[in-house]
């Protein structure tokens, strides 16, 4: 009597680019862009370090295409919508994004060697602000202060010591501890009666500015 022996082995996904970039992506969102590097990325992916590099030039040729696809997953409104709700709507998203990908926040203006979605997001701002009136000057002066709000609320977002509100709470409460209140009167009044209140979420800030940013661009029109 003959017997089978019969092996289920699951076809392995060929390496590409994409592959590559999701994977180098991976490990920056798990442990920070220092986290990458060739080897653990070729591990990660089940390949020798040298396959890596059919599909890639070099590490900077991975930034440059971590940072497209990070841009690319940004939502642009379509459709007829006024300036405002577009860039609000983009500002929103671009955050969200940079939230999910903390890395990117210092990388996004960076690169040198942009690619398709970068250009394509960069031109959709540029093309939404000219075609509602906007001139060229002060498409600039526009595009330069969005952008400088976004990333650097983010960045500011990503670097603050604290992400529950009980983490909150416990700085607060050793601040008010150590430094006497009278000399710092008007920071320990922000830090009981705004921070320290049910529900603070210093993320909630963002919405705000970003309002002040578009209403000040709409005046300058």
């Amino acid at each position: 009597m003959s017997t089978q022996t019969e092996t289920n082995t699951e076809p392995r996904t060929p390496l590409s680019k994409e592959r590559v970039l999701q994977a180098a992506i991976a490990l920056a969102d798990e442990g920070g862009i220092e986290s990458l590097t060739m080897r653990k990325l070729a591990k990660d992916l089940g390949v020798e370090a040298m396959s890596l590099y059919y599909h890639v030039t070099n590490k900077d040729d991975i930034l440059d295409g971590m940072v497209d696809v990070v841009f690319g997953e940004v939502d642009l409104p379509s459709g007829e919508i006024d300036w405002k709700t577009a860039m609000r709507e983009r500002a929103i998203s671009t955050r969200k994004v940079l939230s999910l990908h903390p890395w990117a926040t210092s990388m996004m203006q960076s690169r040198t060697n942009p690619g398709p979605a970068l250009l394509r997001h960069h031109n959709w701002v540029i093309g939404t602000l000219r075609e509602s009136g906007f001139s060229i000057e002060l498409t600039a002066h526009a595009f330069s202060a969005m952008d400088a709000y976004i990333y650097g609320f983010s960045l500011q977002e990503e670097t603050l010591p604290f992400e529950t509100a009980e983490e909150v709470a416990a700085i607060v409460e050793a601040f008010l501890e150590y430094f006497p209140t009278d000399e710092y009167p008007y920071l320990a009044e922000l830090s009981v009666e705004h921070i320290m209140k049910p529900g603070y979420d210093y993320g909630d800030e963002f919405e705000f500015g970003l309002g002040l940013v578009l209403d000040g661009l709409e005046r300058a029109m």
